[in-house]
């Protein structure tokens, strides 16, 4: 009996040893960095994004019911409000959540206007009726959100409370040196943050094409003509004016830089709708990125999503800003096809927090269809287990961008964004259907029959057009389908 006894304190000794060892591999040790989580900088909490809110609704409630309940649940009633300061409160006052008379609402703030409920507990101003349509409560210490910034697309609301969890975590954190200086803890982000868009960024079309587009028919030259002029500009690369001297050159056609531009417009008019509707058949593993051109001299962004499978384009959007916007619109254009996201999905980006934030908000919009976290490949070296995995995908895409600067930089920039989205538009459809690719033995990354029966370029680009005119066709009879 006593051996027994000896081995299960030893037994237990050894099990103690285990969890302290645990314990402090698991604090010193990790395993696997997954986007700096085990970094205890609190310069890396600009890089991520909190969690939603907790969203409580407004529902209208009876005082009467109310006191019912007081007086079944505690045996006694409430009563109204004794004034001992004088004050009296206006007798069309009445609380706009449960409508109890004045009798029973507090002076809240020494005659300022302010009055609080004593039934519901409900805080208003005077002559409010109606109060806000829903509260937005921190999830770590409940209390309402503060509005604190007014930006152009969205509201920044904020947790003031100084004994949040969350903030006194963040707090411990901080150097000592900074918490010496007045303002040392305000260049850290260490408040519960929230931006409430006010932009309903999933109800904007994405099929957003170039305005003043010419027709289909011709009156000099032919659709022949056209399609020689998207193979010198497009393929090869050519500006506009390049374009011109070599149709002068090469087959004597004498046309206009103008003319040309106005032959991309019309095209991609008719490609853009095929291309954005075609079903890629994606994989499960997603990769971003965004780069910048020039519109007269002003910085202005593209956004690519590439599918790591088949390394075709799924979503892409051109933008005068770097906003979440944006980034959202391209996502809606790569999930179009998918009704939920695959099993073990992936989406791959860089450390930029425009993509964790509009992945919050497909979340708080399609629910857990849609729910996936952003593994983000952050620097330009491997020096966490994020990037040494992940740092393949994130080449495929700034290659893609790389290509893509190629055939940009003979333009010197765009005069507005309508030039670069219907370039834009022509150069994706180029590279998803008619550019031979390397990686895939020289062939296109999406093979169509109808494409497979012309011999050369020219000819190819119009059928291309041709299937965008069908399926232009078909999305207009769709609805009275």
């Amino acid at each position: 009996m006593d051996i027994i006894q000896y081995l299960l304190s030893i037994i237990q000794y050894l099990y103690q040893q285990n969890c302290w060892l645990i314990n402090f591999i698991c604090r010193y040790i990790p395993l696997k960095q997954w986007a700096f989580d085990d970094s205890h900088s609190p310069k890396y909490e600009k890089f991520k994004i909190d969690q939603l809110p907790i969203i409580q609704t407004f529902i209208k409630q009876d005082y009467l019911f109310l006191l019912e309940y007081y007086k079944w649940r505690y045996h006694k009633p409430v009563k109204p409000v004794q004034r001992r300061n004088g004050r009296s409160i206006p007798e069309d006052t009445i609380c706009p959540l449960c409508g109890a008379p004045h009798h029973y609402l507090y002076d809240n703030n020494g005659g300022h206007g302010q009055y609080q409920c004593k039934i519901c507990g409900q805080t208003f101003i005077t002559g409010e009726i109606v109060t806000s349509p829903l509260r937005l409560k921190c999830p770590h210490c409940g209390h309402v959100l503060v509005p604190k910034k007014d930006r152009k697309h969205f509201i920044v609301h904020k947790c003031v409370n100084s004994k949040c969890s969350y903030y006194l975590h963040n707090l411990k954190k901080v150097d000592k040196e900074d918490l010496k200086d007045h303002y040392g803890k305000n260049k850290y982000k260490l408040h519960y943050i929230y931006r409430e868009f006010s932009i309903d960024f999933f109800r904007m079309d994405l099929s957003s094409l170039p305005k003043n587009a010419s027709s289909l028919k011709f009156s000099k030259f032919d659709s022949h003509t056209m399609s020689l002029c998207l193979t010198l500009h497009i393929n090869l690369s050519l500006s506009l004016r390049k374009t011109k001297q070599a149709l002068k050159d090469l087959y004597n056609i004498n046309i206009s830089h103008q003319t040309i531009a106005n032959y991309c417009k019309t095209a991609a008019l008719c490609v853009k709708p095929f291309v954005d509707n075609y079903d890629y058949g994606t994989g499960s593993t997603f990769t971003a990125d965004e780069t910048y051109i020039k519109i007269r001299g002003v910085k202005a962004y593209i956004w690519f999503i590439m599918d790591a499978a088949k390394r075709s384009i799924i979503g892409y959007q051109v933008s005068d800003n770097r906003g979440v916007g944006p980034c959202i619109l391209a996502m809606r254009m790569a999930f179009r096809h998918l009704k939920e996201l695959p099993k073990n999905f992936r989406f791959i980006a860089d450390g930029y927090s425009a993509y964790p934030l509009a992945a919050q908000q497909f979340f708080r919009e399609f629910g857990d269809a849609f729910k996936f976290n952003i593994t983000q490949v952050i620097g330009l070296t491997n020096n966490d287990e994020v990037s040494k995995e992940f740092r393949p995908f994130k080449q495929m895409i700034e290659r893609l961008n790389r290509t893509y600067k190629a055939s940009y930089r003979p333009t010197n920039g765009f005069d507005n964004i309508d030039g670069a989205n219907y370039d834009l538009a022509l150069w994706v459809a180029y590279y998803n259907f008619l550019r031979p690719h390397k990686h895939n033995g020289y062939k296109v990354l999406n093979e169509v029959d109808m494409l497979k029966g012309a011999d050369n370029m020219p000819g190819k680009w119009q059928l291309l057009i041709f299937l965008g005119q069908q399926t232009i066709k078909n999305l207009q009879e769709r609805p009275a389908m």
